[in-house]
């Protein structure tokens, strides 16, 4: 093992950065478009302050349905499926960039529900003082909603990294590189089962230290 790790070392470096950057893109989407999505997604839904607007039902109806059928897909169909797509935006099918494009359309509406769940538990007598003392919407959402919920909303963000870690392993199938590229061409075509070993071990402990850090910081923001 430790000669393999030597050897691999170079490779391994590229893989790990290019699994940063996957994870990188598609969180950053997930956070800039899934969380504002999200957000409306819970003012619109039935008792919340938009839902009384005309239109409102129908939108929180299609944007309901359209967060659904996205995470419907399991992410090896959607990976395949977005192809075209991918190409047109990244320039190829294959590489970090490429994979990192069905990674953000995976990503946007998964934190999104995750974070419409985080809102339902900010306590309804809060949002109501907030109202009645005369706050904005959009003062209601970033003093109110994302403040009474920042604990929530950070696990979520743990839960979503967690699960996209594992993505970009699947993606490296069918050559989006990383962690999961490197496993498949020495672990499993060369049949090198302590390459597999390692990077397995590597992924284990990706997923210790996301889940130590976020938890830490949940924790830290937590005011109850």
């Amino acid at each position: 093992m430790p000669q393999t790790f030597v050897a691999l070392l170079p490779e391994l470096w590229i893989a790990l950065g290019q699994t940063a950057l996957m994870l990188a893109i598609g969180l950053g989407a997930a956070v800039l478009l899934g969380g504002p999505l999200g957000v409306v997604l819970f003012l619109l839904s039935p008792g919340q302050s938009l839902s009384g607007r005309r239109g409102a039902a129908l939108a929180h109806r299609l944007l309901n349905w359209t967060v659904n059928t996205v995470r419907s897909f399991p992410f090896i169909i959607l990976l395949v499926a977005l192809v075209p797509l991918t190409r047109v935006i990244a320039g190829t099918s294959i590489g970090p960039l490429a994979a990192a494009v069905p990674l953000s359309f995976a990503a946007i509406p998964y934190f999104a529900r995750l974070v419409e769940q985080c809102l339902r538990e900010v306590p309804r007598g809060v949002i109501e003082a907030a109202q009645a003392m005369g706050a904005s919407e959009t003062q209601i959402v970033w003093r109110v909603l994302v403040r009474e919920a920042r604990a929530g909303l950070v696990g979520a963000l743990t839960v979503l990294a967690i699960s996209f870690l594992s993505y970009s392993a699947v993606a490296g199938v069918v050559g989006g590189g990383g962690i999961g590229d490197l496993a498949i061409r020495y672990g499993y075509y060369r049949f090198q089962t302590d390459v597999m070993v390692l990077t397995v071990a590597i992924l284990i402990a990706l997923v210790q230290l996301i889940q130590f850090v976020g938890h830490r910081l949940a924790r830290r923001l937590d005011k109850r």
